[in-house]
């Protein structure tokens, strides 16, 4: 069996003669009926969109999940059910059906597949989830199509009257693609959610002297204030850490007041809004 073939169809590949019934029960998990993948290979959530794809034979759309994540979306998590568009209801275990109206304009074709827009895949992630939810996956999906959200919100004024409209514009006013991972995005609602100004994210620094370029994860250039969330690596990687040590004494050196927040500090959402609110004000923010 050519190791290249992630997902195929088991049947036919046996039909061919690319492997025999044996070594697909050996060496291969099916993922849904007649679609398998190697035993040896981890299932992704773009691995599932196409093994969704290859189980309904390209009678359908990938949207949602499943269509950000072949657009490169990174953080979806491959135990999420695969979601297709057709109007046929019957699906195996680990796909959702929806059954709503794609206009031609909501479709496009990507690596040989059918599946929404990056605009209507954010349009319809929004509608679907809840904003805690649809926030962090829509600031993902824009950071690997690079869309506007504006593209977004002129989809949502020409599709009127579908269901979660108003979910979708409390996501869209909060969405912000500079977010880097779903940690960012959610220290960023904490701050705007308490009534604090909204961050600019990702602020890159030119340093006159320095090796590497500077970049804060959000924050407030008027007032010089911000905000780092500091992931395992920060604490793991030797060098990374070393370097967090000199660019935080090069920002202070700046005038810059920096807040560093872990995972753990995520659990008390007021020590954050207290400790970044008290820069602020320290800074003229009022």
């Amino acid at each position: 069996m050519n190791e290249t073939l992630r997902l195929f169809l088991g049947q036919e590949a046996v039909a061919r003669g690319d492997l025999t019934a044996r070594e697909l029960r050996t060496h291969y998990r099916r993922v849904y009926q007649n679609v398998y993948l190697s035993k040896s290979s981890e299932l992704t959530a773009a691995d599932r969109a196409r093994a969704a794809w290859l189980w309904c034979r390209g009678e359908a759309t990938l949207v949602g999940l499943s269509a950000a994540a072949i657009y490169g979306t990174k953080w979806i998590d491959a135990h999420n059910a695969a979601e297709i568009c057709r109007q046929d209801r019957r699906h195996p275990r680990g796909i959702k059906v929806r059954t709503f109206e794609l206009p031609p304009d909501d479709v496009c074709w990507v690596d040989n597949m059918r599946l929404t827009t990056p605009a209507r895949t954010a349009f319809d992630i929004g509608r679907s989830w809840l904003p805690d939810r649809s926030i962090p996956i829509i600031d993902a999906l824009i950071q690997a199509t690079k869309i506007d959200v504006t593209e977004v919100s002129a989809l949502r004024r020409r599709r009127d009257g579908v269901h979660g409209l108003r979910r979708l514009e409390h996501a869209l006013a909060l969405v912000d693609g500079g977010a880097e991972s779903p940690q960012e995005s959610r220290v960023r609602l904490i701050l705007v959610r308490a009534g604090l100004p909204k961050p600019q994210t990702q602020i890159c620094f030119a340093i006159e002297g320095a090796d590497k370029r500077i970049r804060v994860d959000m924050g407030w250039p008027e007032w010089k204030v911000a905000v780092e969330y500091d992931g395992v690596q920060h604490w793991t990687d030797a060098g990374q850490r070393s370097w967090d040590i000199d660019r935080i004494a090069i920002l202070e050196s700046l005038g810059w007041a920096v807040v560093r927040v872990s995972a753990e500090m995520l659990t008390r959402p007021h020590v954050i809004v207290e400790r970044v609110g008290s820069k602020l004000r320290r800074a003229g923010w009022s």
